[in-house]
């Protein structure tokens, strides 16, 4: 099948922030996407120098400790390139730096720090003066994973005055998957649309849908190595299977708010696409109507996700 003329579509990178070639990728990239851009800028040439460049712990230490700005964000690029825990340690002492963008950086460099070393160092970035610090706290916490993290990001998407911090908040909280999430992010959904709201509509649309996905099946729609079933959906007393019982039982107003966000003509199309994948995801056949009517819709990119959606909801009825 080709590919529909009209606006591309939107989704999702692997970090799990949204993407779209659209007029939303300026605002997009401008703000709250700024994790994403490191990565691009970075990703290539100091991924290179990084590998080929042998390990010396101590030179980076004297580098965050007296080096210049750009100097110490250049050693923490290097770290995080290491991907590993003994690099990552080298950067906590940076996320106290007294420059925020030295700060901001050091929150991507510390993410392969054993899951509850990393939560604690990054949970206080949450307080930083600085939202753009505090954004890339939340991304640096929905890439670790930690479910300690829900109870305080969850806070943070309820009162942060930013509204870019509180998108990535939303994000953050579908990466981590936590069922105590659904609430939170539908509460969201809950208040009447607006053209400033609707990247944090959108992601907390998707993230609810991520939420689902994970819990239902244990795969997200990207296919990295953190796709497959986290350690914290084998706890015993709490299986998979009981979480999965838990979603279709606390993602009822979840799923009704979808359903809100997917008829109502005054969102974005973006966003009814957003909550069309979701409403797949939590696989509740009351979409399923509303699904069907949305594959005649004007914009074919939510017409093919509405039509992805109902194979979901199909195929899950048949299990």
């Amino acid at each position: 099948m080709g590919t529909p003329a009209g606006r591309p579509p939107c989704g999702m990178n692997f970090h799990g922030k949204v993407f779209c070639r659209s007029r939303m990728l300026v605002a997009v990239g401008r703000s709250i996407l700024f994790s994403a851009a490191l990565v691009i800028l970075f990703s290539s040439a100091a991924l290179a120098q990084g590998l080929t460049t042998p390990f010396e712990p101590e030179r980076l230490r004297q580098i965050l400790a007296a080096g210049n700005s750009e100097e110490k964000r250049d050693a923490l690029f290097e770290i995080r390139n290491r991907r590993s825990a003994d690099a990552s340690a080298l950067a906590v002492p940076a996320l106290k730096d007294a420059d925020a963008i030295v700060r901001a950086t050091a929150a991507s460099s510390v993410v392969f720090l054993p899951e509850s070393e990393a939560a604690a160092v990054l949970l206080p970035l949450l307080d930083d003066r600085q939202p753009f610090v505090r954004k890339e706290a939340a991304y640096a916490l929905g890439t670790v994973g930690s479910w300690t993290s829900t109870e305080r990001l969850a806070q943070l998407l309820r009162r942060d005055k930013d509204r870019e911090v509180r998108t990535a908040t939303a994000l953050a909280l579908g990466m981590i998957g936590d069922i105590n999430s659904l609430g939170p992010l539908s509460d969201v959904l809950k208040k009447k649309p607006k053209d400033e709201d609707e990247m944090l509509r959108r992601a907390a649309a998707r993230s609810l849908g991520q939420i689902a996905e994970l819990i239902r099946t244990g795969r997200t729609r990207v296919t990295t190595p953190q796709s497959f079933l986290p350690e914290k959906f084998k706890e015993v007393g709490d299986p998979l299977a009981l979480k999965a019982n838990r979603i279709n039982i606390d993602g009822r107003s979840a799923v009704e708010l979808l359903f809100k966000v997917l008829t109502d003509s005054r969102e974005a199309d973006d966003t009814r696409r957003e909550a069309a994948f979701a409403l797949g995801a939590f696989g509740r056949t009351e979409a399923v109507p509303a699904l069907e009517r949305s594959i005649a819709a004007a914009d074919p990119y939510l017409a093919e996700t509405a039509r992805e959606a109902l194979l979901k909801i199909r195929a899950a009825g048949e299990n």
